[in-house]
């Protein structure tokens, strides 16, 4: 394997939620130092630019259902680009550490006693809903939320998740559009079928779309409005303060707090 007189080194950033304008300057400061930027299917092309003119920059991304790269090929990457070009960053969607595989990425860098940093990035599981104007918390209507995954390695649902209908907190599926059904069919367990519900597509870019309703009707509405991938699950009394969410249920939601 050819080397470099550059010193190797693998920057793990996040990219954020998908509008370009939301990296951190620590990251856009990362990229402009890059030799090789690794960047996956959901990250803003518009990010490429400030890494230099001479960067190689290699798509490694992957979809759901659709994996151009495995991982275990990724992570070969990482480690022959730092040995034979230099500083590698690893430009993932949101943030690394969040359903993204970051660490597994970094450690294997770090076995071949390559150097790592790690950049966070805004995370959709807090941002997406944020960004409609649903507060995760809200004083006098929730006090905590969980975060998870709607796709597991096995292809079943969390185990968390039945433990997280049960709560009175918020809670955010990441990646559970094509198990909607299943995922309501948990909380309507729990006898929560008139939770309100906000579904949200491609937060933060153009083609932003957005569905709100309850456990028991937010599956139709969903297929009306065409909601898929990639987009985050909001369910929880704080989704009903969304706008267009029926006025005499956000009316009530709000008055919790008084």
């Amino acid at each position: 394997m050819a080397t470099t007189n550059k010193r190797p080194h693998l920057t793990l950033l996040g990219a954020g939620i998908g509008d370009p304008d939301l990296i951190t300057v620590k990251g856009t400061k990362a990229l402009a130092q890059a030799d090789v930027v690794l960047y996956d299917a959901l990250v803003s092309k518009e990010l490429l630019d400030y890494a230099p003119a001479h960067a190689e920059k290699v798509f490694v991304g992957k979809r759901a259902g659709h994996h151009s790269v495995k991982q275990e090929d990724t992570n070969k990457l990482i480690v022959s680009f730092a040995l034979s070009k230099g500083h590698v960053v690893r430009l993932k969607g949101g943030d690394p550490f969040i359903f993204g595989r970051g660490h597994e990425e970094m450690q294997y860098a770090e076995s071949f006693g390559i150097p790592t940093t790690y950049i966070p990035g805004i995370t959709s599981s807090v941002a997406a809903a944020g960004l409609q104007n649903i507060p995760l918390t809200r004083r006098g209507i929730s006090e905590s939320f969980w975060v998870v995954t709607g796709t597991t390695k096995s292809g079943e649902l969390s185990s968390d998740l039945a433990l997280a209908a049960q709560s009175t907190a918020t809670v955010v599926i990441l990646m559970g559009t094509k198990k909607l059904q299943e995922i309501m069919n948990v909380f309507s367990a729990f006898g929560k079928q008139d939770m309100p519900v906000a579904i949200i597509q491609n937060s933060s870019m153009p083609d932003e779309k957005v569905g709100v309703g309850t456990v028991s009707s937010i599956v139709e509405i969903a297929e009306k409005e065409q909601l898929g991938s990639p987009a985050v699950i909001v369910v929880g009394e704080v989704a009903a303060l969304h706008k267009e969410f029926p006025l005499e249920i956000s009316e009530k939601v709000k008055a919790y707090s008084s």
